[in-house]
């Protein structure tokens, strides 16, 4: 059964530095200040696996944390570039970034195969496009029934899967409500797995009415579960609080410059407690 204990301990006990680190969420539950504690930790020369990283991946890169990025598609939603992401692979600043890019289907896929404790996923795709030529990691089999050209990529089984959910129980078992993107999947795939909350509560089948699109994590695919509250902001938590547009366009500016992005992660970050909630930016956002 998973520890109910506080983030920075889950953190600390759980993610050292080499290891392969996924963050997933899928434009809501995105585990914002479980990567701030990341950095907080100053842990470094992290494998950072994602599908569509956007801007807490900016930061961990930003700050030196990340080695590499397995990913596919990354930027800001709505607002363009991952300044720092951009800077790391075309400068070298704060250190050398190595690309691993998939599609969205392979991330999926090979998410999929890991949880199925398979050594590749094998899929439909790829074919008549140019990632085949940036990707060694992208393969073409047979099949040996239809003799089909498919797709192969290696699992993804990360040492450690992070993500967000609106609730727990006290036995440690989870659930997801909303969009589930492909949280289940890296957790059942990952060696361990940390999961923060909005909140914990007695019995999640007084909730699972609320919605028909809830996913319950059981607690045994669990290592450690966290209570933050507004753990994914600026992202949304169905249920709980919206999306922070204003600073996903802020952001862009905010990281253009090495600077401003250095302050931003000072005043924000290292000088800010876990535990913030809705509205957890300071005048720092225009430092």
């Amino acid at each position: 059964m998973p520890k109910l204990v506080p983030l920075a301990e889950a953190i600390q006990t759980h993610v050292k530095d080499s290891m392969s680190v996924a963050l997933e969420g899928f434009t809501h539950l995105i585990p914002f200040e479980a990567g701030h504690e990341i950095i907080r930790q100053g842990i470094r020369e992290l494998t950072l696996i994602r599908m569509t990283p956007d801007i807490i991946y900016d930061q961990l890169v930003g700050v030196g944390a990340a080695k590499k990025l397995v990913f596919s598609y990354a930027g800001n939603p709505g607002a363009g570039l991952l300044h720092r992401v951009r800077d790391a692979v075309e400068n070298g600043w704060p250190n050398t970034l190595a690309l691993e890019e998939h599609s969205h289907a392979a991330m999926a896929n090979a998410y999929h195969a890991g949880a199925s404790n398979m050594p590749s996923a094998t899929f439909r795709g790829y074919r008549g496009t140019d990632l085949v030529t940036v990707n060694s990691n992208i393969c073409f089999v047979m099949c040996p029934f239809t003799n089909e050209r498919l797709a192969c990529v290696p699992s993804l089984r990360p040492d450690v899967t992070i993500i967000h959910a609106q609730r727990a129980d006290r036995a440690g078992n989870v659930m997801i409500d909303g969009i589930v993107g492909v949280q289940k999947e890296a957790v059942l795939a990952a060696k361990t797995a940390i999961v923060t909350v909005e909140e914990v509560v007695d019995d999640l089948r007084e909730y699972s009415e609320l919605s028909s699109n809830a996913c319950v994590l059981p607690n045994w695919s669990i290592a450690a579960v966290c209570h933050v509250p507004g753990g994914a902001t600026p992202s949304y938590a169905t249920g709980f609080y919206p999306r922070d547009n204003d600073f996903y366009l802020e952001w862009s500016n905010i990281s253009a410059d090495r600077d401003r992005f250095t302050a931003w992660i000072d005043a924000n970050v290292l000088q800010t407690p876990v535990a913030k909630n809705t509205s957890h930016l300071t005048a720092g956002a225009t430092t």
